[in-house]
């Protein structure tokens, strides 16, 4: 696999390069793969596996040849219960095929993939935390170093943790070779690219495009994507790649869904999920829902994250409900710069793992762009004119 192919994970870090950070000659080594997709509107990834479960093994089979590895853990979702049937059918139907298994098609190559379910806590999308829970310890980030996975995973030996996209896209470019991979797409970003888009368009759901070609607003508006937005109404705001994301607004809708692009503007595409949001929005009923499922979903671990995204809701919460105080905007800010210092991005960070920080994302977003209508909210206990509270955010509730 050539080095500089995009993985299709959050980080969209490159495929074969965290594949070449294996040590030589140690083993056992192992393949995990993380379908625990959690990130609220993002659903590509169950998708694939509910659809098309035979060619993700395919995937597995042969990126275990390639690292020279006996052995795949395939951690799926918890709540994603047809997911976890179909792929427990394909792999009995590949062992029974001698596709998965000893002595594959009669060769020298032997693997075996166990299925593992998680229990429903998004933490464990982040990898260390995942090979905790592989572990049967509780889901929380390890440190890196010296826990980088590749050297000290799971079991404490070399491992490698790739997205369900990513591994899917295996069996074609082995097939049609890396080079017409590459063809597709633009040069900075090779391939196709699945997203998922909900929201505010009149057709949600997960298409797949020429990565790093399409635009934002070819993908809401184009009758063969998303169809416009909903009734008419124009783009107020959108998260480009998951809830972790800052927001874009109407001046990014002709970007591309580029990598580089979208980082250099100062978000990513991340988990590839996009949520649209339309003018009649409620921007600080959006940034309360995104900040509450951080803080639910904090593993409790580092203390910035833990105490500071339980009081980012807090106070969110006191200014929808009425009795926001004039000082609470900067005190948001302040509770984010202790998590995030600078809330720049890409963040830094004061956890062991990004979700704190993420839970900045959103509010740098809101009061920089929206800061009138926190101000409105806490002046007279009620949004702006012309706004409701937006769609309920919960992960992969599109689908």
């Amino acid at each position: 696999m050539h080095r500089e192919i995009q993985g299709r994970g959050g980080a969209g870090f490159p495929a074969g390069t965290k594949w070449g950070f294996l040590p030589a000659d140690v083993h056992p080594r192992y393949l995990v793969i993380n379908g625990d997709e959690s990130e609220p509107g993002t659903y590509k990834d169950r998708l694939l596996m509910e659809r098309d479960p035979h060619q993700l093994i395919e995937g597995i089979v042969i990126a275990c040849y390639a690292l020279n590895a006996a052995q795949a853990f395939l951690y799926v979702r918890g709540e994603m219960a047809l997911a976890q049937e179909r792929l427990a059918q394909a792999l009995n139907d590949a062992y029974a095929n001698n596709m998965v298994g000893k002595n594959i098609c009669g060769s020298a190559f032997s693997v075996d993939i166990t299925l593992t379910w998680g229990a429903g806590a998004y933490i464990v999308g982040e990898e260390t935390a995942l090979i905790e829970s592989l572990e049967g310890e509780r889901g929380m980030p390890r440190l890196k170093p010296p826990f980088f996975p590749a050297v000290k995973g799971l079991y404490m030996q070399p491992t490698i943790v790739n997205n369900v996209e990513t591994l899917a896209n295996v069996p074609y470019i082995v097939t049609s070779g890396g080079s017409e991979f590459k063809s597709i797409g633009a040069p900075t970003s090779t391939g196709m690219r699945m997203f998922a888009v909900s929201g505010h368009v009149k057709k949600p759901g997960v298409f797949e495009v020429p990565n790093g070609v399409t635009t934002f607003r070819m993908l809401f508006e184009a009758p063969e994507y998303c169809g416009g937005v909903r009734e008419g109404r124009s783009v107020k705001a959108f998260i480009p790649g998951g809830a972790s994301a800052m927001w874009f607004f109407p001046e990014h809708l002709d970007m591309a869904l580029d990598k580089p692009t979208v980082d250099k503007a100062g978000s990513m595409l991340g988990s590839g999920a996009i949520v649209v949001m339309d003018d009649t929005t409620d921007m600080v009923a959006a940034c309360w829902r995104i900040v509450r499922f951080f803080a639910r979903e904090s593993c409790g671990k580092c203390t910035p994250c833990r105490e500071g995204t339980t009081w980012l809701e807090r106070v969110l919460k006191r200014i929808l409900d009425g009795h926001g105080r004039p000082e609470d905007i900067d005190l948001l800010m302040e509770v984010s710069e202790s998590i995030s210092p600078g809330i720049a991005w890409p963040p830094r960070q004061t956890t062991i793992c990004p979700l704190g920080p993420s839970a900045v994302s959103p509010i740098a977003s809101a009061v920089r762009r929206f800061r009138h209508e926190f101000d409105h909210y806490i002046a007279h206990g009620r949004p702006i004119d012309g706004v409701e509270s937006p769609f309920a955010v919960a992960a992969a509730s599109h689908a």
